[in-house]
């Protein structure tokens, strides 16, 4: 089949999206294996399907490039809030995508007519183990002591919708994340998999970070990633509630402000090209 897709970018976290509204697509998580090697296909971290919502302007799937269905993007759902307005699905700076974490809420950032970017209401922070989930008797874990194939982290986890383990460290350049990253990925603490941040502190509501994506391994940026990054760095007391959060990621910056009543999320959206590709 000829699937025509548009290719977008949130600092460098890129998805192949595919207007539902218009096409369908029979079998997304083997279209998202096809479709995402690099340098042998279109090339991307997954397939995000933009299809019609009963109870929001659009309803956003993702597909990481293992073929696995994923439940939130923070740097995807930005983009498919520039698609949605910028072909006129839903022409208005303030948009609802539907999500498997539920319909989030853009407003969107419009320069001459175009979307440019998005500040994006991710939502609560699920800080309970339980819901997570991950396996530790407490009732959250804020700089958890755990040992992984004989070397000792301190973790944090935090759900955005997706489950995350955060780590922070002096240094994180030099961290093989091809191996480090699938050792927790594939840890039988998180039931559900899990994507890593290990994460610097900078300076004040300033911090770096790298991220494992479970499913798409290392990416250049993630949206959800930023946001945990970010509350965890608040929960061990790094940075400060209510306040700006700036987190450098591979790809670029994002904007985080996290209170008990949800997590803000600014950044980015970015069209590559449209394109037509054939695939089975």
């Amino acid at each position: 089949m000829l699937y025509k897709f548009t290719k977008m970018h949130g600092i460098g976290n890129d998805y192949i999206y595919i207007n539902c509204f218009e096409q369908k697509v029979e079998n997304p998580s083997k279209l998202a294996i096809e479709l995402s090697p690099r340098s042998f296909s279109v090339g991307s971290d997954g397939v995000i399907l933009i299809c019609p919502s009963d109870i929001a302007d659009a309803k956003m799937r993702i597909f990481n490039a293992d073929g696995s269905e994923g439940k939130m993007c923070g740097n995807g759902i930005r983009c498919v809030g520039k698609y949605i307005y910028d072909t006129g699905i839903a022409k208005k700076p303030v948009v609802k995508i539907d999500t498997l974490s539920g319909v989030k809420t853009l407003q969107l950032q419009i320069e001459d007519g175009i979307c440019v970017g998005a500040t994006v209401d991710m939502g609560k922070a699920i800080l309970e183990c339980a819901k997570i989930p991950v396996r530790l008797p407490m009732e959250t874990a804020i700089a958890v002591p755990q040992t992984f194939r004989g070397i000792q982290y301190l973790i944090t986890c935090v759900s955005m919708g997706n489950p995350h383990c955060v780590v922070f460290r002096d240094e994180i350049n030099s961290i093989d994340l091809e191996h480090t990253g699938r050792i927790f990925e594939t840890c039988h603490l998180f039931p559900d998999s899990v994507n890593t941040e290990f994460v610097k502190p900078i300076g004040k509501n300033e911090i770096a970070m790298r991220v494992w994506e479970r499913g798409s391994g290392e990416t250049l940026a993630c949206g959800t990633g930023a946001c945990a990054a970010a509350v965890a760095a608040v929960l061990n007391g790094i940075c400060e509630k209510g306040k700006d959060i700036t987190v450098h990621l591979r790809g670029g910056d994002l904007t985080i402000n996290y209170t008990d009543e949800r997590v803000l999320m600014t950044g980015p959206a970015v069209k590559v090209f449209d394109g037509t590709v054939e695939a089975d």
